[in-house]
């Protein structure tokens, strides 16, 4: 009833939350009435009952009743787990369109698997979008028995999956796959030069597991394909050279700690150093782009943070999950960058061939649902990017989990010496411990200080992913302390007393279940809650608490401390309101700023996708017709009347074909290159401040559309030019003596579409150096177009005016926090971003 009320209220205000679950409530009772009657059935009847269900225009509400009960009788035969009435009000509400929240341990694979099913049905061929390989195969396997009593095909695909594999799981009417990999195949297959390549199958049905993460924080990065075109060396006296230069001397960080650029004094030592140069005189572009790369890598990219190195390999890390990101690598020269800075051997760089956007992708899809464990909080974000709603059902048990508040320290160490402690005394009841740490270098140095407090522990980060989902399941055994980088094991049922329950579950459960740490808040709440999620699952007993300081990333880089003046204890701990306050509004502007950095994705790539999608239907008639047999006959008769005549129709045809593929890619790469250098000066301009009177997105859209007016005719000019003067025989086309040939190798990779920060991040930079000493007036560093009490950040009134009524003795903790805050904003990496799979830097990054 108060669900139902919540969801009336927020529906009068215009509010996103959960739709009324009413209509799909009914429906449940509708199908206990029908079980009787599909239990006495045997498996072969129910087979048969279901496909007397099919239909190709989807299921009305009575055959929908029908096959739901069905659907409930097969998976209690199959899978041994009938499904609650939740998990049927999930599977009715994904049918209809829906995104679904489900907390952890309701069974969301379960309501999917029957709304996959119930879409096939149907006649609909659904693709359900998981996370990665691990989960992807899991499902499809876990569910298989299932979909094989309902009589319905199902595959997966992951990274290892071969082009024949793939086209053959495609063509099932479920499959199971990384979103990631997914968007991949529609890359590749975008530039096959043979319809019979391709592999992926039309978009129809997306169900999107975990579909927070996946349409929200990984729908703003582009996934890219890129062709090798050199091996891109760095040479060794640059990297040398480059790790002598002094911070704060030679080169400045920027208050975000997303770029990196030589002083005036910097640039002195790199010229003469490089015998006397001038950097900036063009022919010495190369040099200094290397330099840039370089720089870079050393000072913003971190081991064991941004990416590891395993088997002679730089591998990037994926820090929303803690695990390696497989086949992805950063753009242009800092991939050989960071490879020059581990001393491993450089890979082969390329030039981008076409890019998506998970948003992109998954919006090419007619029909859309999805699944999560925190749908509601991004409610607003899904109604503006996917137009879809939120069904939040509710537990099937009440959830108990005791959720202590956050345990506020002044520095890092405080809070460090405070959080051993206090997994010591937990530990020592016996009470199992999740522990998520932000990082692998943060779960290694956490390892180090647990060893050194002798308590037993394991850890579970990118290093050794492939045990991820065993180490995770068996974290609620007594007496376990598991340390977890991020949302690592994602996915995996956390059970009291180990996967199958047999360890003590008794045991833990008097002990008050699972208990999951926090070592500080992450940059959305969202995050926090799914990390608290992996506790108190389907009724049983839990807790959670989060450990956090005024000098971690998430305060020093959303939020400004100069006005405050904090009171610790003796511990270093942090009680007073203020205090917290500047933590929660912290994460209220990188909400905020994450929320902002979709939208400008958006934003610049809509016309780029409509642009894609003209040159896409040129190509396919190109591909499938005879568009370019018709256009260079045209263009070029009598060297094409002439070679018909000598080889016949079809080799030239084919060649022409060839041909034209080839110009059309080129001008298309040319053209997404071209929109990469836009992209970044429109930046700079808006960087300016005042300079441009027309915006950034409307200058960026103008001159996008200027450039590509003529690329489809300056393509075909480029065909006709080349088919003029192409080696042509018998055999067909020679693609290597006529300059077509296509690149020797391709691979994939996710970027950060937000080289240069927010608007917040900008403003929020300039406040900080408000701490400095001889500081400019607030009104000078602020755009006066932005007025700090409505557009900017919502600073709360505490950091607005800070009390005159505190002791004067405080001052000199402020002071000290905002030293530390200066140590962290240098040393910081990439603070935001994500690829994947993952975290990585873009070239516009490195061009700084």
């Amino acid at each position: 009833m108060a669900l139902k009320i919540t969801s009336r209220f927020r529906r009068l205000l215009q509010r996103p939350g959960s739709i009324d679950l009413g209509p799909y409530e009914r429906m449940t009772a509708a199908i206990a009435e029908c079980e009787e009657s599909v239990e006495v059935l045997t498996d072969e009847e129910l087979t048969a009952a279901v496909e007397a269900l099919r239909t190709e225009g989807g299921l009305d509400e009575d055959a929908l009743i029908e096959y739901l009960a069905l659907a409930r009788e097969a998976a209690r035969r199959a899978i041994g787990e009938r499904a609650f009435d939740g998990q049927l009000v999930g599977a009715i509400a994904l049918l209809g369109g829906r995104v679904i929240e489900m907390a952890t341990g309701e069974g969301k694979t379960l309501a999917g698997a029957i709304a996959a099913a119930g879409y096939a049905i149907g006649g609909r061929r659904v693709q359900v979008m998981a996370v990665n390989d691990y989960l992807a195969h899991r499902d499809a396997e876990w569910m298989g028995p299932v979909y094989k009593l309902l009589g319905v095909s199902v595959s997966a695909v992951g990274q290892a999956s071969t082009p024949d594999e793939r086209r053959e799981a495609y063509q099932a009417e479920i499959c199971y796959a990384p979103v990631s990999e997914i968007g991949f195949d529609v890359l590749r297959d975008r530039l096959v030069a043979d319809p019979a390549d391709r592999v992926s199958a039309k978009p129809d049905v997306a169900l999107v597991d975990e579909a927070d993460s996946v349409l929200i924080d990984e729908a703003r990065v582009p996934l890219v394909l890129a062709g090798a075109s050199s091996s891109e060396e760095i040479d060794d006296d640059v990297v040398a050279l480059v790790r002598t230069l002094r911070a704060g001397v030679d080169y400045e960080i920027d208050g975000d700690g997303r770029s990196v650029a030589l002083t005036d004094k910097g640039t002195d030592v790199v010229e003469a150093h490089l015998g006397g140069i001038d950097l900036y005189d063009e022919e010495n572009l190369d040099r200094m782009t290397q330099v840039n790369v370089a720089l870079h890598a050393e000072v913003l990219l971190r081991r064991d943070v941004d990416y590891l190195v395993r088997d002679g390999k730089v591998h990037l890390v994926n820090t929303n999950r803690g695990r390696i990101a497989k086949l992805q690598r950063w753009p242009d020269g800092l991939q050989a960058a960071v490879e020059a800075k581990e001393a491993v051997p450089v890979s082969e760089s390329g030039e981008i061939l076409d890019s998506i956007t998970v948003q992109a992708l998954i919006t090419s899809y007619p029909t859309l649902c999805g699944m999560t464990g925190t749908a509601v909080v991004v409610g607003e974000q899904l109604q503006e990017f996917y137009g879809v709603e939120v069904a939040v059902v509710p537990p099937n048990k009440p959830n108990i989990r005791k959720d202590e508040p956050d345990r506020l320290y002044l520095t890092v160490k405080d809070k460090q010496t405070a959080l051993v402690e206090h997994i010591a005394e937990v530990h020592e009841t016996g009470r199992p411990i999740l522990i998520g740490t932000h990082s692998v270098e943060e779960s290694e140095q956490l390892s180090e200080l647990l060893e050194a407090a002798e308590i037993e522990h394991v850890v579970l980060n990118a290093k050794n992913d492939a045990e991820e989902a065993a180490i995770i399941a068996e974290a609620g055994v007594p007496e376990t302390v598991t340390v977890s980088t991020q949302m690592a094991g994602r996915g995996t049922d956390i059970r009291l007393g180990g996967r199958d329950g047999s360890h003590d579950r008794d045991r833990a459960i008097e002990l008050g279940g699972l208990y999951v740490i926090g070592t500080g808040r992450h940059p959305s709440s969202r995050l926090d809650d799914q990390l608290r999620g992996r506790a108190g699952r389907q009724g049983d007993p839990g807790g959670s608490v989060f450990f956090a300081s005024l000098a971690d990333e998430l305060v020093t880089r959303y939020s400004v401390t100069s006005g405050l003046r904090p009171s610790p204890d003796s511990e270093g701990r942090l009680t007073d309101r203020k205090a917290l306050g500047v933590l929660e509004h912290a994460q209220r502007v990188a909400d905020g700023a994450n929320h902002e950095l979709h939208r400008n994705t958006w934003s610049y790539h809509r016309l780029t996708g409509q642009q894609r999608a003209i040159v896409l239907e040129v190509r396919e008639k190109v591909l499938t017709d005879d568009l370019a047999k018709t256009e260079l006959a045209d263009r070029q008769k009598e060297r094409f009347d002439e070679l018909v005549e000598q080889y016949g129709e079809e080799v030239v045809a084919t060649a022409a074909r060839t041909i034209a593929l080839h110009h059309l890619d080129r001008r298309w790469t040319d053209h997404l290159a071209f929109l990469a250098d836009l992209r970044e000066g429109i930046h700079l301009r808006s960087l300016a401040g005042g300079m441009v009177h027309m915006k950034p997105i409307d200058e960026f859209n103008r001159s996008a559309i200027e450039s590509f007016n003529a690329l489809i005719a300056d393509a075909w000019n480029d065909a006709a030019e080349t088919f003029a003067t192409a080696e042509i025989t018998a055999d067909g086309l020679n693609v290597e003596a006529s300059g077509v040939a296509r690149p020797t190798a391709t691979w994939t990779y996710l970027v950060n579409d937000n080289p240069f920060g927010t608007e917040a991040d900008r403003i929020l930079g300039r406040l900080r150096n408000l701490v400095k000493p001889d500081a400019p007036a607030i009104e000078d560093v602020v755009p006066s177009e932005v007025d700090l009490d409505t557009e900017f950040v919502d600073l709360p009134p505490e950091l607005r005016d800070a009390d005159d009524d505190e002791d004067d003795t405080d001052a000199d903790a402020g002071t000290d926090v905002n030293a530390e805050t200066d140590v962290n904003a240098e040393t910081d990496v990439n603070a935001g971003t994500d690829a994947d799979e993952d975290k990585a830097d873009t070239d516009e990054d490195k061009k700084k």
